[in-house]
């Protein structure tokens, strides 16, 4: 039987995808996902009447073509096109990468740069924090983004393919750069953050019990219970409020977003986190991959078997 047109060809494309992403990290030059932003922007400039028909004509100029392109070419190489789409959409070097970056002048009481590094990869205002601010923030992101860069991109390829994990990655993008209750995004913005919602819901929630599993799990579980429906996200409170318990620090509370402060719920129980807990994050990310990768093969092995 050749593997990679049998029931294992998923899973082995998914491994080949996170080895490259592991080996090469991101593109440096030329990044799909950064081309795919500029396109957005200038759509959104066109079409952006503050009105919710015109973010759903965006959304759907700005994604559908790239993903009816990803499923016309897919038929001429599967395999190929697999591993270059889930790599192209995945994340995880370079997650891993930008938090030990701020982690390590944390840990080497260098505040000034861990602030600028952390600065890069949260919409929240640093200058000001201090290393517990600098530390939680950086301890959220990898958690949260691990759920949007990895897992949720890994569960859409488990479901379609390289076409599905395109197209969870553009969507996912569009939340980030249209989904906020601003004048001007608050009913443009509307249909890409409610879409990227309900593709997330159920990877979200895979995620969260992933981080549980591989730490503090009753900890984990009763942060996720009891702190999750606290969180306007539906999908962002389960994952940090189960990662945190998992890691057992405290996340959450206050954070200035554009000069205004912002008093947000608890996430995680236990102690502020330090530096040492950026690295703790980052491994929790890298076994839970471990782990959703390990369960694709027989997943996809008993999906084989009932339709042989």
């Amino acid at each position: 039987m050749n593997l990679l047109d049998g029931p294992f060809a998923l899973p082995l494309a998914a491994l080949a995808a996170v080895a490259l992403d592991r080996l090469l990290g991101e593109v440096p030059r030329f990044h799909p996902l950064v081309g795919f932003g500029h396109l957005a922007s200038a759509i959104e400039a066109r079409l952006n009447q503050r009105q919710i028909a015109g973010g759903v004509l965006a959304w759907a100029l700005a994604v559908l073509p790239w993903v009816a392109l990803a499923l016309a070419l897919r038929p001429l190489a599967p395999f190929a096109v697999d591993v270059l789409l889930l790599y192209f959409s995945i994340g995880a070097q370079s997650l891993c990468e930008h938090v030990r970056a701020v982690a390590i002048p944390l840990a080497d009481g260098r505040l000034d740069e861990a602030r600028q590094r952390v600065s890069w990869i949260v919409s929240r205002e640093t200058s000001t924090l201090d290393e517990t601010g600098v530390a939680k923030a950086g301890v959220e992101s990898v958690l949260e983004n691990g759920n949007d860069a990895i897992f949720g991109t890994l569960f859409w390829f488990a479901l379609l393919g390289g076409p599905g994990a395109l197209l969870f990655r553009l969507a996912n993008t569009l939340d980030a750069m249209w989904g906020y209750r601003t004048e001007r995004y608050n009913l443009f913005g509307r249909f890409a953050a409610r879409l990227d919602d309900a593709m997330n819901w159920l990877p979200a929630r895979l995620t969260a019990l992933s981080y549980a599993l591989l730490g503090n799990t009753l900890n984990a579980l009763a942060c996720w219970r009891t702190q999750a429906p606290a969180w306007d996200s539906p999908n962002a409170g389960p994952v940090m409020a189960s990662g945190a318990g998992s890691l057992g620090v405290q996340c959450g509370g206050a954070a200035m977003y554009h000069g205004r402060e912002e008093q947000r719920p608890p996430l995680g129980r236990g102690p502020a986190p330090v530096a040492q807990d950026l690295f703790r994050a980052i491994a929790l990310v890298r076994r839970s991959l471990w782990l959703w990768l390990a369960a694709l093969f027989p997943i996809f092995a008993l999906i084989g078997w009932m339709h042989a």
